[in-house]
């Protein structure tokens, strides 16, 4: 072990003093620093700087249409002339209301006319919603970061192939399927961050309103429906009894001076 730190301590040194590479130290987030503050990661053409920013574009729609069969067909066409994919369609029923909802995914530099050709005929959207997302100090962050670890792993490499015993082989191979860990894990996001900037996300959801509900129900569920309607009825009666309170006592009041009168009339026909 006092050979192996030796040997990345000389190899640290050899590098800081040779110019054209990088200090690198044993710990690896230490020598991924070292190796990032060394160089400033700029893209750059004659001395100037390359602004490229990267954007993730997205959009959601929704609209009500008169044919949704027609409406389907005109996205199909758009997704054929715009070379775009679509990634999700889901339709179905629900009460009064037929719907269909597609995620297309579209080049970004075709997301404008594919919105546009949607748009035609469509009188009222409900929702009509397009986003951008910059992610440029992401993605150059990643793109830096994988270039010091694939650095740092190629001088690894060399102190792999200078290492003289067992144990160094295991400590340097240790280190290295850590770096390696950790470059897959960028790679990876840095793919999907180019997939969502290379092809913006298009949500569409279009539907019908009708009377119909175009739902079957059971023989259970009308039993059910049918108790249910019931004893609302009767909650409702009851209602309407408590609003008529002040007739029905006015008509008992009329009918106890109807009595009484008539009492009295008998008892003076008697007389």
């Amino acid at each position: 072990m006092k050979f192996l730190s030796l040997l990345l301590f000389g190899f640290a040194l050899a590098c800081g003093n040779g110019g054209s590479n990088d200090s690198v130290s044993y710990d690896v987030n230490t020598a991924e620093a070292k190796i990032m503050q060394g160089d400033n990661y700029e893209t750059e053409t004659n001395g100037q700087v390359v602004n490229d920013q990267k954007i993730i574009k997205s959009a959601n729609l929704s609209f009500e249409t008169q044919d949704p069969s027609e409406t389907y067909k005109n996205i199909i066409q758009l997704v054929n002339k715009y070379n775009a994919t679509v990634q999700n369609d889901n339709s179905g029923k629900d009460y009064g209301r037929i719907f269909r909802t597609m995620i297309v995914r579209v080049p970004a530099q075709n997301l404008d006319p594919f919105i546009e050709g949607i748009s035609q005929g469509v009188d009222y959207f409900d929702q009509k919603q397009i986003s951008s997302l910059d992610v440029s100090e992401e993605y150059i962050d990643i793109e830096a970061r994988l270039k010091a670890k694939r650095e740092l792993e190629n001088r690894y490499i060399e102190l792999l192939k200078q290492a003289k015993n067992v144990s160094e082989i295991l400590e340097i191979e240790k280190q290295l399927s850590v770096i390696r860990e950790e470059i897959e894990a960028r790679q990876g996001r840095l793919q999907y961050l180019q997939s969502q900037i290379a092809m913006s996300t298009v949500t569409i959801d279009f539907y019908k309103t009708t009377s119909e509900t175009g739902v079957t129900e059971s023989y259970g569920q009308k039993i059910k429906n049918a108790i249910v309607g019931g004893w609302n009825g009767i909650s409702m009666f009851f209602i309407y009894l408590i609003y008529l309170w002040p007739f029905l006592l006015f008509g008992i009041l009329i009918l106890f001076i109807i009595r009484w009168l008539i009492r009295r009339s008998n008892k003076k026909i008697r007389k």
